[in-house]
C-alpha cells in the first residue's frame, strides 16, 4: 500500500472530503479521476507553499485571505476554530497572534470530530459541536469570556447527493450562526465555509438577518474548480423573536 504524503492526506481528511465520500461511477473512472487530483494536488502553488512555510493544509492561506481582506484578526483577541483538523487554521491564527517561536498573545480554542497533532498554544477539544456536552465544554473553556472570532472550516461527511449534502451543511453552518450571536462580542465576526448548490442562498440570507454586515468570499487559494466560498459576518444581531 503506498502511502499519501502527510499534506495530502490532511487534504483528504478536511478539504477532500467530497471526493473520498462520492459515490463511485466504476473503478476505471474512479482512478482516473484519483489520478488526475492526486496531480493537480502536487502541482498546486498553495501545497507547495504550505509545504515551504510549515502549514499542514493548503487551508491556512484561505483563512489568510480572509483575514488581510477584512481585518479580522489581532492578538490578544479569543478566537474559537470549529473544525480545526489537521491544524493549518489553528497554526496561522497561533502565527498571527505570536509569531514563530513567540508566546501566544490571546486565547485560541480548536474543536473537530478528528484527533490532530498538538499546535502549541492552543486549546483543542475533540468531540462533535452538534453535541450539546461538547458545547457545554467548549463554554465552559471560555470561562463567560465573549469571542471575537469564529472561524468554522467544518463540513459533512458528504454522499454525493446534493439535496441531503446541502441539508447536512446547513445544519452546520446554522449551529455556527446561533452559537456565534450568542457568544460574540459587539462587532465580532463569523467565518463560515459553505459551498454553492442547495441550500446557499439560505444561508446567505441567514447571514443578511444576523450580522449588520454578511459578505460572501473566495479567496484565491480555493481551487477554481470547487464549489467553496466563505460567508462572513460582522457584527451579531440578536435572533430574531417570531410575532
Amino acid at each position: 500500500m503506498k502511502i499519501k504524503p502527510p499534506l495530502a492526506r490532511a487534504a483528504l481528511t478536511k478539504a477532500g472530503i467530497a471526493r473520498a465520500a462520492a459515490p463511485r461511477a466504476g473503478v476505471g473512472k474512479s482512478a482516473k479521476v484519483n489520478r488526475a487530483w492526486l496531480h493537480d494536488h502536487i502541482n498546486d502553488p498553495y501545497v507547495r507553499l504550505a509545504q515551504k512555510e510549515g502549514y499542514r493544509a493548503r487551508a491556512a492561506y484561505k483563512l489568510k485571505e480572509i483575514d488581510e481582506a477584512f481585518g479580522l484578526l489581532h492578538p490578544g483577541q479569543t478566537v474559537v476554530d470549529l473544525g480545526a483538523a489537521p491544524g493549518a487554521w489553528s497554526q496561522y491564527l497561533r502565527r498571527r497572534f505570536a509569531g514563530d517561536g513567540g508566546r501566544i498573545d490571546g486565547c485560541v480554542i480548536a474543536l473537530d470530530l478528528l484527533d490532530f497533532e498538538p499546535v502549541d498554544g492552543i486549546t483543542f477539544l475533540r468531540g462533535d459541536f452538534r453535541d450539546a456536552e461538547m458545547l457545554a465544554r467548549l463554554q465552559t473553556e471560555l470561562a463567560g469570556r465573549l469571542v471575537d472570532v469564529v472561524v468554522s472550516d467544518m463540513a459533512p461527511n458528504l454522499s454525493g447527493i446534493a439535496a441531503s449534502d446541502g441539508a447536512r451543511m446547513t445544519d452546520l453552518i446554522e449551529l455556527a450562526v446561533d452559537f456565534a450571536t450568542q457568544h460574540l462580542r459587539p462587532g465580532g465576526a463569523l467565518v463560515c465555509k459553505a459551498f454553492h448548490g442547495s441550500g446557499y442562498a439560505q444561508l446567505a440570507r441567514l447571514f443578511k438577518d444576523r450580522f449588520d454586515i454578511a459578505k460572501p468570499f473566495k479567496p484565491k487559494s480555493s481551487r477554481d474548480k470547487s464549489a467553496e466560498t466563505f460567508l462572513v459576518g460582522i457584527g451579531p444581531r440578536p435572533a430574531r423573536v417570531p410575532a
